[in-house]
């Protein structure tokens, strides 16, 4: 995807904790941890990390050895988180160099090391005859910190990128190498796949497989939201991945992204010309109005391989740094419309701040603290221009008007609700908690985020 295009900008944001971080930091091609002056920052560049040191072991056996030798260490994905879930004070490990992906196609899993993407593993199963069931809209992200926050894609039947998981290799505070699967460890299983990066730190995961699929998309304008009202679901349904992108004025989507999948051996899959009321588009788009195009995968209804659809950006275009501000809460679908509804009367207060809206309904699933646990969902995105004095204004009076419908927030994204009301949301709390401190005693793998978030009353 090309963030620079899609998103431009970016500013210091606040995180779910409500702190700026500004410290210089390091990194290392080492099991050892080196140290220079240049800042480094996550992806977006909206957050600087609070330390200077970041190890990049090259085995299983030195991430043992550093996380043994460490009093307090925080795993690193590929940087895409918005807030400081991934920070520290004290040390950092980016295990991007464990990039291992072994096939079993018989028992149809993938097995893949910590640094593996989206981007990397897409490719390499759909050539062995084998896909994942959907994927984010940005395939740079690493596929255990995505399935460690619940980030997910789109489609009204198809769960969180978590929800495949079926297996996992951890190291946890004493440097112990464990294995946990969902045939071994049951109900456990299901709080340790979304685990924020507190149970330890995360080496490999297995991930079940489907036969590899073709998708075709195509892009409508202008959907009344009052369309939504009665159709809603049939609308969400209409695809296997649907999503609606709005800037919040005229009542209306601007656009309408609908992913179909196409039955074994056809070469096409039907897009009627008017989509209730929207008129099909009849050149490629992008989602934010005014932007080229060139970055989005294919439209107007050519067919294509799961990979090179399901996202919204090509798979082969590297992000550049920097970009913008995310925001998403999670409620529940049966109350989708009204929460639409009741963010719009925020129009003139959201739209000179914001990039694009994007809406997403997300199948309910089982994993204690995915933010779909037990609720079918939409999902209510918010990408900002970088304005995060203004941003941050706006936060408290969204989060106000979705309190009645029981919001939950991205765990990896920026929020402003209080600890309390969001430990509310999550029915198994305090079996994550008691979890975390079974396989974390001393809290090794602990920050400021995870004490203010999950451990603050």
């Amino acid at each position: 995807m090309n963030k620079r295009q899609f998103l431009k900008g970016t500013g210091s944001i606040l995180t779910g904790t409500m702190l700026s971080r500004f410290v210089s930091a390091a990194e290392q091609t080492t099991e050892q941890a080196a140290h220079q002056s240049t800042p480094r920052t996550n992806w977006a560049g909206n957050l600087t990390f609070h330390t200077d040191t970041l190890y990049q072991p090259k085995t299983v056996e030195e991430v043992q050895h550093i996380v043994k030798s460490c009093d307090k260490l925080r795993a690193l994905g590929r940087g895409h988180s918005f807030n400081t879930i991934a920070d520290s004070t004290h040390a950092q490990i980016s295990l991007k160099q464990l990039d291992s992906i072994d096939i079993d196609a018989k028992a149809h899993t993938a097995t893949v090391g910590a640094g593996v993407t989206y981007g990397k593993l897409a490719p390499i199963i759909d050539a062995q005859g084998f896909a994942v069931p959907n994927l984010a809209s940005l395939p740079h992200v690493s596929v255990i910190g995505a399935c460690a926050t619940a980030t997910h894609g789109s489609g009204s039947n198809n769960g969180n990128l978590a929800t495949i998981v079926s297996g996992l290799e951890l190291v946890t505070a004493d440097g112990t190498l464990h294995t946990l699967s969902r045939a071994k460890d049951g109900d456990q299983f299901l709080g340790q796949i979304v685990n924020l990066g507190g149970l330890g730190v995360v080496t490999k995961t297995t991930l079940d497989l489907q036969p590899t699929f073709q998708v075709a998309q195509v892009v409508y304008e202008n959907l009344s939201f009052s369309q939504l009202e009665k159709h809603l679901d049939e609308i969400f349904l209409s695809g296997y991945s649907v999503s609606l992108f709005t800037i919040w004025q005229n009542h209306q989507a601007n656009q309408v992204w609908v992913k179909r999948r196409l039955d074994p051996g056809a070469t096409s899959v039907p897009f009627a010309p008017e989509f209730f009321g929207a008129k099909q588009a009849t050149q490629k788009l992008h989602p934010v109005p005014g932007h080229a195009a060139e970055s989005c995968t294919e439209q107007l209804g050519v067919p294509g391989p799961w990979y090179e659809r399901l996202p919204h950006f090509k798979l082969n275009f590297t992000p550049s740094s920097g970009a913008e501000i995310q925001t998403e809460y999670f409620v529940p679908r049966e109350h989708a419309y009204e929460a639409i509804l009741a963010v719009e009367q925020l129009r003139d207060r959201i739209t000179p701040h914001l990039y694009i809206t994007e809406l997403r309904t997300i199948a309910a699933d089982n994993l204690w603290l995915s933010m779909a646990y037990q609720r079918p969902s939409l999902a209510i995105h918010f990408t900002w221009k970088p304005e995060w004095d203004a941003v941050q204004q706006i936060l408290p009076l969204i989060e106000e008007k979705l309190a009645p419908f029981n919001p939950r927030p991205h765990w990896a994204k920026v929020f402003t609700l209080p600890p309390a009301k969001i430990q509310h949301q999550y029915d198994k709390m305090p079996e994550y908690q008691a979890l975390l401190k079974h396989h974390d005693p001393q809290g090794k793998f602990r920050n400021q985020f995870l004490d203010t978030n999950i451990f603050s009353t």
